[in-house]
């Protein structure tokens, strides 16, 4: 966005998670501000010995298997919540080409994502587009309602999007509304960020978090696998469990070296 020209109600001063998030893409859907506060994130990462733009590109990969593999189990409708700016690969592109006919619902809250994803998607019947805020989920599932039948599996996607929420009780809360959405057959699929416990770390995760507090989220935090795990209560953790995303039944030996201290963990549960 060279130009610096946002839609109507955007305020391009302010970044935005979804943008930043396209940024480590090597997306250009973004703005100057979203470009800074995310070199600022990139430059700390590497300070820490992480790479932003490979944990981008590794929770990406993470997605796409998850799609596949729940696609080829049988499952034909899903929910993408905080979906984001459109990239290659996106779910409806995953699920359709194991199952087609796989029907999709992508929601988020940020206008440039909604108007993105409309433009793209006009004329699919099968795949739409609902705005939603996780700190209303129940909104989000009636949303889905419109287009899911939640009486028959749903795959419910947040990958990447529930550690913007600082507070670990609305977390739980909303994981366990979403989860209580499933029928028999559905699956949960979360990602979420995440720090390997050393000295030193605290300063740079201060400084990291109130990169994220100018934005347009307000914040962000990092869960351990214990709290990960623990939002799969009641469902069958898929193997192998609650693993980097880069692990999660991946079999590409290459393992970016800028993973090695921190990214984001990943995990599939099931609704037996």
């Amino acid at each position: 966005m060279a130009d610096e020209q946002a839609p109507q109600g955007v305020d391009p001063t302010i970044p935005s998670v979804a943008r930043m998030y396209d940024y480590y893409l090597g997306g250009t859907d973004n703005f100057h501000a979203d470009r800074e506060a995310a070199e600022q994130i990139v430059r700390l990462a590497r300070e820490n010995g992480s790479d932003v733009r490979e944990m981008a590109l590794a929770n990406r990969g993470f997605l796409i298997r998850a799609v596949q593999h729940i696609a080829e189990s049988g499952v034909r409708q899903f929910l993408d919540v905080g979906a984001g700016l459109p990239t290659q690969d996106n779910v409806h592109q995953v699920a359709g080409r194991v199952a087609p006919g796989s029907e999709v619902v992508y929601v988020d809250n940020d206008p440039i994502v909604l108007a993105h994803a409309r433009s793209l998607l006009a004329g699919d019947p099968l795949t739409h587009v609902a705005e939603g805020d996780l700190h209303r989920p129940d909104a989000i599932l009636e949303a889905a309602a419109a287009h899911l039948d939640l009486g028959r599996p749903v795959a419910i996607i947040a990958a990447a999007v529930l550690h913007f929420f600082h507070d670990d009780a609305e977390v739980a809360a909303i994981v366990s509304t979403l989860r209580d959405a499933l029928v028999p057959g559905g699956h949960l699929v979360i990602s979420h960020s995440y720090i390997e416990p050393a000295a030193g770390q605290a300063d740079k995760m201060d400084e990291a978090r109130g990169v994220y507090q100018r934005s347009a989220s307000g914040s962000i935090a990092w869960r351990d696998r214990e709290t990960i795990a623990g939002y799969f209560t009641g469902l069958e953790l898929l193997d192998p469990g609650v693993v980097p995303v880069q692990d999660w039944r991946n079999d590409d030996p290459y393992r970016p070296s800028g993973l090695a201290k921190g990214g984001v963990l990943a995990a599939v549960g099931r609704l037996r």
